[in-house]
């Protein structure tokens, strides 16, 4: 228990010294992730999710992104990719109104290791970025790190519900650094070795804002 209390500290540490005014909406993440495999060392990530700034309304932003992903040994892999995002920077104004678009080339290194029961994952990822908006495309670089737990909560084998719990802060390669911190905590259930689902929060500090948004995500690990 004070192994998993002084992980749960580090996590909530850096997002609870940056505290800023929260937004008033309740907004939700859709999302979906997969894993197809090739063979024993490339597979194709796919992901789609759907962002509102209200839960199921109001739209935000879609988010599909697809890599290639290749396997360096069990405890590590890297990933290259691209996205397509349409983003809507005002309330109330759906798909219809007038989007900010952008082209995404992506690159990632993912490391895992284990303490204990306990799963971590830390995720680096680079991203090269032109962004439209009003007819003028500018080009920015981000810098992210995300550090992940995946806590099971039973020992035993037949009681598959988990926590996963992570932080990632988003930095712009620029003058003005920081960007986006993301702090999300989850309730997981295993359905069988391919596939989990998971509910949770996110708090989401977006510059001077920090938004609120449950999460719904489906994972699944195909071709195993």
């Amino acid at each position: 228990m004070k192994k998993l209390t002084y992980i749960l500290l580090c996590f909530l540490f850096p997002f609870s010294t940056t505290a800023q005014t929260a937004e008033d909406n309740l907004g939700s993440w859709w999302m979906y992730f997969g894993t197809h495999h090739l063979n024993d060392k490339y597979s194709i990530h796919y992901e789609t999710q759907l962002r509102h700034y209200e839960i199921g309304s109001n739209f935000f932003q879609l988010l599909p992104r697809v890599g290639l992903n290749y396997k360096i040994d069990d405890n590590s892999m890297v990933t290259a990719g691209y996205a397509w995002i349409p983003t809507q920077p005002s309330m109330g104004e759906g798909f219809d109104g007038d989007l900010v678009t952008e082209n995404r080339i992506w690159q990632q290194f993912i490391f895992r290791n284990k303490i204990s029961n306990i799963k971590f994952r830390h995720r680096y990822r680079l991203e090269q970025r032109w962004v439209k908006q009003d007819n003028i495309t500018t080009y920015k670089n981000r810098a992210r790190y995300m550090l992940s737990a995946k806590i099971p909560l039973s020992k035993k084998e037949d009681f598959p519900f988990f926590l996963f719990i992570y932080d990632e802060v988003f930095l712009h390669i620029d003058d003005n650094p920081f960007n986006q911190n993301r702090l999300y905590g989850a309730l997981g259930f295993q359905v069988n070795k391919n596939m989990n689902i998971q509910a949770g929060y996110l708090r989401h500090r977006n510059g001077d804002a920090n938004l609120n948004r449950l999460q719904l995500a489906v994972f699944l690990n195909t071709g195993n």
